[in-house]
């Protein structure tokens, strides 16, 4: 009897900031490459790779936390950390992030 397949895999990471698990093209990869830590957007790039989400909290969290050396084997260098912090500084804060307004609510 031949086994059945129910769909496509969908790769699962978590995310380094928050810990919570998403597909793979819901968050950002950071790698760490011969010239320093990067931001990997075709998420392509050789070299040990960690998960981010896209909001600026996580990336706090992760700072706050150390996880960006611990989850990359590394540590990292004033410009690695200079690069990432301008990579989220780039991002939406929550306040930004689309959502129903207050006055449109139904009681």
């Amino acid at each position: 009897m031949a086994r059945r397949r129910r769909g496509k895999h969908i790769p699962q990471r978590t995310c380094i900031g928050c810990r919570t698990t998403s597909s793979k093209w819901d968050l950002i990869r950071v790698v760490r490459t011969a010239d320093g830590v990067r931001v990997d957007p075709t998420r392509r790039l050789p070299g040990r790779g960690a998960y981010v989400h896209a909001r600026r909290a996580c990336w706090e969290a992760a700072f706050k936390r150390r996880a960006f050396a611990r989850a990359l084997r590394t540590q990292l260098t004033p410009a690695d950390l200079e690069h990432l912090r301008a990579f989220m500084a780039s991002l939406p804060t929550e306040d930004d992030a689309p959502g129903p307004a207050l006055d449109d609510a139904q009681p």
